[in-house]
């Protein structure tokens, strides 16, 4: 069975800004991507069908017999993948009028849109879990509580976690937490008694940390003496964390290493928040929260009364910056000055709150090679094509490029 994860037309609109770097698959959300959850339950090759740009760095895997399309906004569950597999040829899985998956044969796409356009022989309607869709970019925090329980299950199923060897760290629940080999803990307190807490390969847990489950800490991921992980809250790898953090997801690579308050929120790659960044998850009103949407060219209902900030891959913030409930940050956004930035800040903006220029390619280019070289890493050719690409797209949501 060839597995290949195609990003669905609108829903990769709705999860921009983070959907212009990566496939649909590749949003961390629980401990794991979403591709990683299929590379996990289906033992088998997977791919991707993504964006044309995209599609270098995120090849498509093509079966002369057996290829099967999958939704990839959609977690997998040992359920779904049986479904799958028992698909004749020809033959589709919708929830809604979301497809799910199709049995393609030899067929091959170059879209989304095609395998949509594709005729099936017969439909199955399925039913899925309320969290196992990713169709906004607020259910990427929303969901990620439950994701973490799931991928918890099926990560450490059969597996022995390493004691904490720790005198002074203190652990409750302690059958619910799971440790990866290399862990270092220095006087922590961790609390499973919600939800289970794992533990990547060689991260570290310094003094006075305290971790409430659910919780995830990547591999090599560190968190600085003090922090306060209060739940639901994902910290992908190779990330530097400290302050208090809510009902956050960190994709990878990124740091806040300082105090500082995150509810509600979603943070992509590569990026850094300068010390007392802090964010809003609720509106003094207590009312819903609204967001940018890419889709919609405007400011849409969250229905949520607790969001706080999605950044792009590359964000960056000054120090003491504020930012406002629901607020969006593009693509390479470098974001500082004193007061509120604004609640939708375009890819490649150089300031945002007192005023707004354009972070130019080759400045960031320099700056993206220096944070990546810390890590051993460099920008390669194929991610320069895809933000040259990004630049050009979005250059018209720079409004004041416009105006020049």
């Amino acid at each position: 069975m060839n597995i290949i994860l195609f990003d669905d037309p609108e829903l990769r609109t709705n999860l921009l800004p983070l959907t212009y770097t990566r496939p649909v698959s590749e949003i961390r959300i629980g401990i794991i991507t979403i591709t990683e959850k299929w590379r996990h339950f289906s033992k088998g090759q997977v791919s991707f069908l993504a964006e044309p740009y995209l599609q270098e760095k995120f090849k498509q895997q093509v079966d002369n017999e057996a290829n099967i399309y999958v939704n990839g906004a959609v977690c997998p569950t040992a359920e779904l993948l049986e479904q799958i597999r028992q698909m004749p040829f020809g033959a589709a899985l919708y929830t809604g009028d979301l497809l799910v998956a199709l049995h393609a044969g030899e067929s091959s796409f170059k879209s989304g849109k095609e395998v949509y356009n594709y005729k099936s022989h017969t439909q199955t309607s399925i039913t899925l879990p309320p969290h196992g869709v990713v169709t906004q970019l607020w259910d990427i925090f929303r969901f990620n509580g439950p994701q973490i329980r799931d991928d918890f299950k099926v990560l450490t199923e059969g597996r022995v976690s390493q004691p904490i060897s720790d005198p002074h760290t203190v652990a409750y629940n302690v059958q619910d937490i799971f440790i990866e080999e290399g862990v270092q803990f220095k006087a922590a307190i961790l609390n499973a008694e919600n939800g289970p807490i794992y533990i990547g390969r060689n991260a570290q847990v310094q003094e006075g940390t305290v971790l409430r489950g659910p919780f995830a800490l990547g591999e090599e991921s560190i968190i600085n003496m003090g922090g306060k992980m209060r739940g639901d809250v994902t910290i992908g790898p190779y990330c530097k964390v400290g302050g208090e953090i809510s009902n956050c997801v960190f994709f990878g690579y990124s740091n806040k290493g300082h105090d500082g308050f995150m509810g509600n929120s979603v943070v992509g790659e590569w990026c850094n928040f300068g010390a007392d960044t802090n964010t809003s998850n609720l509106k003094n009103n207590y009312a819903n929260v609204k967001l940018w949407s890419h889709a919609q060219q405007k400011m849409v209902d969250t229905g949520l009364q607790f969001c706080g900030l999605i950044m792009a891959d590359h964000g960056k913030s000054g120090i003491n910056t504020m930012f406002n409930t629901g607020t969006v940050v593009g693509v390479g956004a470098n974001v500082f000055g004193s007061g509120y930035p604004p609640n939708f800040i375009p890819s490649f903006t150089w300031g945002a709150v007192n005023e707004s220029q354009t972070f130019k390619l080759p400045k960031f280019y320099e700056v993206a090679e220096a944070v990546l070289s810390r890590r051993g890493q460099t920008v390669t050719p194929t991610e320069r094509d895809i933000y040259d690409h990004i630049f050009e797209e979005t250059k018209t949501s720079r409004s004041w490029e416009q105006e020049a």
